[in-house]
């Protein structure tokens, strides 16, 4: 096999010897000429010998400049590529997506039996074990790199289902160690499904959600795209979903209406999500072969870990937001979007309206009836207020007996019927709530209006439905009372 390097490598030991037979003074003696002739041959020899180890022993040998582009390569082919076709390339080119990172064509130091897969000229991969190290100059600066690669895709006594199986190992380790880059469930999952785009040479991917939509009111029709990445995802949607539909516990592939091969697997989240993997190739691409199929359900695998744990958060999310007896937000939460509604309210030009709720003589319905009493009565109160507003409007559990409502798009007036209806009817239902015993349950509410352009800030907003229902209750209870607008 022949070694080809560009002219401008020549070996430093051979440029050496040349120059120094021809700088040689016209008065050597004939014993000088025949030790230099004999130090020229040692130093060919000593490389011929070098040459022969390294063709013998390796599959690819290299060596870098200091931008990382091929200067020599070893034998011809390479793991299939010629070396004309490298020569002057930058050595990235042969690295795939899988490799998690890792460039054995740049070390920054010296480096033995560290794995890395690489592109072969015809699109397979190649597992190659490479030995390798710096160059450096005499100022310690790294100007590029030498190594030795052993191809291990197919070793001797290996077949091709182990080698498939240490190549899918190496996708699903890249899967893995890109998921872990991310803390949020979204980028995890954004960046789960571009390394098994990369992975598997697919022109896109999809989480879809083919939960029977027709149990779901107000759903569209057919499957629901969580997540993607790559083009085409809405050609082969319907062709994915009936294939999960089909095959729910295996992968299956399919071919599109408009030449597309498409690849789905199916699975389950402890959740009770129903959702598959979805990938495609272009029009015209080679079909999905047994190793893509293995590939694809070992991938759903990871995906639906990612799913559940977006599940947690989310669920952690809400209780962080919501109160945990009634499901209300809760003050924090409240205060966060009321901000909103106002900031919309400002743009819109729209006045919005704040009311304070408490329950007059709450503590003597959990000295009587017990605290199991005193949260139904909580609940029944959440579940009035839930009954009476809008679902763009909010309403919160403050804490303890405290309840507030903000309606967006509404005067005092508005506010005002609404509060005398939880004055008589509300009060109503509380007491059949604790079985027809009235110890005296009411309600104090305290409405204040907040108009555009008043530049009234939330706290002062707060402080003036707090007022009118403190006033309400110094009056007798069991009313309520509109706070008069703040003067600018």
């Amino acid at each position: 096999m022949n070694e080809i390097k560009l002219a401008s490598t020549a070996p430093a030991a051979a440029s050496a010897s040349t120059a120094s037979t021809s700088t040689a003074p016209a008065s050597t003696t004939p014993g000088a000429v025949a030790s230099t002739d004999a130090l020229r041959g040692a130093l060919l020899d000593s490389r011929q010998r070098w040459r022969d180890l390294v063709t013998l022993t390796a599959d690819f040998a290299f060596e870098t400049d200091a931008w990382g582009r091929f200067v020599f390569v070893t034998p011809d082919p390479a793991l299939g590529w010629s070396v004309s076709m490298l020569l002057g390339q930058p050595a990235e080119l042969l690295l795939t997506d899988i490799t998690g990172g890792f460039n054995p064509f740049r070390p920054t130091a010296p480096l033995r039996r560290r794995r890395a897969w690489l592109k072969r000229p015809d699109g397979t991969t190649a597992c190659v074990v490479f030995a390798a190290a710096p160059i450096v100059d005499a100022e310690g600066r790294i100007t590029g790199a030498r190594g030795l690669g052993v191809d291990l895709t197919e070793q001797e006594g290996r077949d091709t289902q182990v080698a498939s199986a240490l190549r899918r190992g190496e996708v699903l380790e890249h899967i893995l160690w890109s998921m872990r880059q991310e803390v949020l469930a979204p980028r995890m999952m954004r960046a789960v499904l571009e390394a098994v785009v990369n992975a598997v040479g697919a022109e896109g991917v999809a989480v879809i959600d083919v939960q029977d939509t027709a149990l779901v009111p107000g759903a569209a029709p057919g499957p629901k795209l969580l997540y993607q990445a790559g083009g085409g995802a809405a050609a082969v949607l319907p062709v994915a979903a009936a294939l999960m539909a089909r095959h729910p516990n295996d992968a299956a592939q399919a071919m599109g209406d408009d030449g597309r091969p498409v690849l789905s697997a199916f699975c389950h989240t402890r959740f009770g999500e129903q959702v598959g993997l979805a990938l495609w190739r272009p029009p015209g691409a080679r079909p999905w072969d047994a190793e893509d199929e293995t590939l694809a359900v070992s991938s759903v695998t990871i995906i639906r870990m990612v799913l559940e744990h977006e599940g947690i958060q989310r669920e952690m999310a809400r209780q962080a937001r919501t109160d945990p007896l009634t499901g209300l937000l809760n003050r924090r939460a409240f205060l966060e979007e009321i901000a909103r509604h106002i900031d919309r309210m400002e743009r819109e030009r729209l006045p919005g309206t704040l009311m304070f709720i408490d329950l007059d003589h709450f503590k003597e319905v959990n000295d009587r009836f017990g605290h199991e009493a005193g949260d139904t009565v909580l609940r029944e109160v959440a579940a009035l207020l839930r009954d009476l507003v809008r679902p763009s409007d909010l309403v919160a559990r403050l804490g303890g007996d405290e309840f507030a409502l903000w309606l967006d798009n509404t005067d005092h007036m508005t506010a005002a019927e609404r509060a005398e209806w939880l004055r008589v009817q509300g009060t109503a239902k509380l007491v059949e709530a604790i079985a027809g015993a009235n110890p005296g349950l009411t309600m104090s509410i305290g409405i204040a209006t907040r108009q555009p352009d008043g530049g009234e800030e939330i706290d002062q907003l707060i402080r003036r439905a707090d007022q009118a229902m403190y006033g309400v209750k110094q009056a007798g209870r069991a009313h309520w009372a509109v706070a008069p607008e703040e003067m600018p």
